[in-house]
């Protein structure tokens, strides 16, 4: 059989948000992936291949290519693709088109985590960013909380402005503080390196959701929010020892490494959930390549059942 190359524009209608929360909390079922990184660079321009493997799914190799200079010429500074492999034998299954696994891998990990942690009755819910994630962000929280209302906060106004304008049910503001104060889910996108949310500024009930800091260097929010939370991740092995979100206050003493309640792996056995509506959640999406795997999994079984 021929590999099948599934392109964003035909395959994109045919996905749900809800089926694929399903795919990913069935994927952890299995046994925990292995995961590499590789990078190649001719400077200003990256090649990085995220691989993994899990027994009883395949493999998964995703690859992008990152050339700063394209926009200068009306090309994607970042394209790429993801070649899916038969876990029986080895062979090409499918090459799934890379901004279709990004969109909803990451949209998707962040979907599930709400849907296990966030109050069912959580009415606000802010944005925190206005990139293309933030669009995601959006059109994945909408589907699991229909009766919610939207806020979105960015760092330039025009940018709240613009996603205010692609959706109309957001309403841009301009007070962080005050718009993280009143929310009930507070979803960040930024590519913030300092704590933009304050563990001050949080009460009782609330979610958050990191989802920007992805550097060892990079944070979204200070040692406070992650103390006064029950902090949960999408994988220990990606997100512990190498983003700043967690790497940080676990170095600096903020946070131990007990602190982190559960994983995605610890689903099957009811441990990552939520336990009181006065609770404070926090997750961290590490969006690490099983998750690519899990979702390129899931994305060519809808089009081969199309």
């Amino acid at each position: 059989m021929s590999p099948e190359f599934i392109p964003f524009d035909a395959a994109e209608p045919l996905l749900s948000w809800d089926g694929l929360t399903q795919a990913l909390a069935a994927g952890h079922s299995l046994p925990r992936a292995g995961i590499g990184d590789t990078f190649l660079y001719r400077d200003p321009d990256t090649l990085l291949s995220r691989s993994a493997w899990i027994d009883g799914m395949g493999i998964a190799v995703k690859t992008a290519t990152i050339f700063p200079g394209n926009p200068a010429h009306d090309k994607p500074s970042v394209n790429g693709g993801v070649s899916l492999f038969s876990d029986a034998d080895g062979t090409l299954e499918a090459i799934v088109d890379f901004h279709l696994v990004t969109k909803w891998k990451t949209a998707g990990d962040s979907l599930l985590a709400a849907k296990r942690l966030a109050r069912p009755d959580a009415g606000t819910i802010l944005i925190v960013g206005a990139g293309t994630v933030a669009h995601s962000l959006y059109q994945a929280y909408a589907s699991a909380f229909p009766k919610a209302r939207f806020q979105v906060w960015n760092r330039s106004s025009e940018g709240a402005a613009r996603m205010a304008a692609a959706f109309p049910d957001v309403t841009p503001v301009e007070d962080l503080e005050q718009a993280v104060r009143g929310a009930d889910i507070v979803t960040s996108a930024t590519m913030s390196a300092q704590p933009l949310i304050r563990g001050a500024w949080l009460r009782p009930g609330q979610h958050i959701d990191l989802i920007g800091a992805y550097r060892p260097d990079m944070r979204e929010a200070d040692d406070a929010a992650l103390s006064r939370a029950r902090i949960f991740v999408d994988s220990r092995d990606t997100t512990l020892d190498h983003i700043g979100e967690l790497k940080i206050p676990l170095e600096n003493g903020a946070i131990r490494r007990e602190d982190v309640i559960a994983d995605y792996y610890d689903l099957p056995a009811g441990r990552f959930a939520r336990q009181s509506d006065e609770e404070i959640t926090l997750f961290k999406n590490g969006g690490g390549a099983h998750l690519d795997l899990m979702t390129s999994r899931y994305i060519l079984a809808v089009w081969r059942a199309r």
